[in-house]
């Protein structure tokens, strides 16, 4: 049987768009709450307000995406989601107080939410069902490239030119991404075959999604205390230089493994991979804590970059697995709010936890919460079955 083509014009166009939104999402994400700080006197709260309020837009547009591309398409919502964020993108230019700034921010969330939702959705039709994991496995490189490409050139940025330089480039970007949305194909699928009007079937989530999504979301909490507290712990371990390096790391070990974990989920089934990948990502949680050089932090992003990087592609795909083409729209905005909230959230809670553990300590608390997601994955998908991601013969 002939292998089915996954490098498609259409599948390297969208990746391309995935991975410009989340560039210009990680390069202010790291910036943002200093510049709110220097131009606008802000104080720390509300300088992390500044920088946590995107994530609430992103969710706001998430919670109706799926439901939205059951009625007009992701196509459609795509050019939505491009048109608010390159407005969100606009709006920084204009905002001269803190309101206007959170207004900005907010906007410029939502146009994420709705975007993003649309090139998973988009790409998960795409890809031939029998190379999904591999499939998603590269798609999701768009975003792992982002989180490291993003934070190392915003900090490099802010730090030699004004952050007007940093908000034309975002804006430059975004233009991009508007002009190579006209190349992408009409969608096979029409919006009329939806069935969201079924009693079995919620608009805005997809139940058979939920499982997995929410593991992923104390995975993804997990995560976060690296991605908004490593910067606070090199200092406090007087490794700032290699810290600087440790998300380039991450991506570099993700980019060597992908093609093969994706290629391995497929052949294999979700448990070949999500239980070695939970067991690394503790595994460098645990390194982490005790990190006391920049040899060791930079080890433990390797080590961190084998397990999450590869659970999160391999979570996505378990979270589509066996649902109807008219409802990935759902299970998609389904997982990405889960893991959303993860990320934005994860930060304060932990937040709330840092000055009775330490940096060290809180990273030890979350080595625990990984192995406690293990344990919950063995039970939910241990057993052949629904939701495994085995191969049908």
């Amino acid at each position: 049987m002939e292998k089915q083509s996954l490098w498609t014009k259409d599948f390297i166009i969208i990746s391309i768009i995935n991975f410009f939104i989340m560039l210009v999402m990680y390069l202010l994400m790291v910036t943002i709450a200093p510049y709110a700080v220097e131009e606008f006197g802000a104080s720390t709260s509300t300088a992390g307000l500044v920088s946590g309020i995107f994530i609430i837009g992103t969710l706001i547009a998430r919670i109706g995406s799926g439901n939205l591309i059951a009625k007009i398409g992701s196509k459609k919502l795509l050019f939505i989601g491009l048109v608010v964020f390159l407005i969100g993108t606009v709006l920084y230019f204009g905002a001269v107080s803190l309101p206007l700034l959170l207004a900005a921010r907010l906007i410029h969330g939502i146009g994420l939410g709705f975007a993003s939702t649309a090139t998973g959705t988009m790409v998960a039709k795409i890809i031939p069902p029998t190379r999904r994991g591999e499939g998603i496995g590269y798609f999701s490189m768009s975003t792992v490239l982002s989180t490291a490409i993003g934070p190392f050139l915003g900090i490099f940025m802010s730090q030699h030119y004004p952050f007007q330089v940093l908000f034309w480039l975002c804006l430059v970007l975004s233009i991009v991404n508007m002009l190579m949305f006209f190349f992408v194909r009409e969608e096979e699928t029409a919006p009329a075959t939806v069935r969201v009007n079924e009693k079995s079937h919620s608009k805005f989530i997809e139940k058979r999604a939920l499982p997995i999504s929410i593991i992923t979301l104390f995975v993804g909490l997990s995560y976060s205390g690296v991605l908004s507290f490593l910067s606070f712990y090199a200092k406090e371990i007087n490794v700032v230089q290699a810290a600087s390096f440790f998300f380039l790391v991450y991506a570099f070990v993700v980019l060597l493994s992908r093609p093969f974990s994706g290629k391995l989920l497929d052949e294999k089934g979700a448990k070949f991979i999500v239980y070695p990948a939970l067991i690394l990502f503790a595994g460098g949680l645990l390194l982490l804590s005790q990190a006391h050089n920049g040899f060791m932090l930079l080890a433990a992003g390797a080590i961190i970059g084998l397990g999450f990087g590869n659970f999160q592609s391999c979570a996505q795909a378990i979270a589509l697995k066996g649902i109807e083409i008219d409802r990935i729209g759902v299970a998609t905005s389904t997982f990405y709010i889960f893991l959303d909230c993860g990320f934005g959230f994860g930060p304060y809670f932990l937040g709330q936890v840092i000055p009775h553990t330490g940096y060290s300590g809180m990273y030890m608390v979350l080595t625990a919460v990984v192995l406690l997601s293990l344990f919950v994955f063995v039970l939910l998908f241990g057993k052949r079955g629904k939701g495994t991601m085995e191969v049908e013969q």
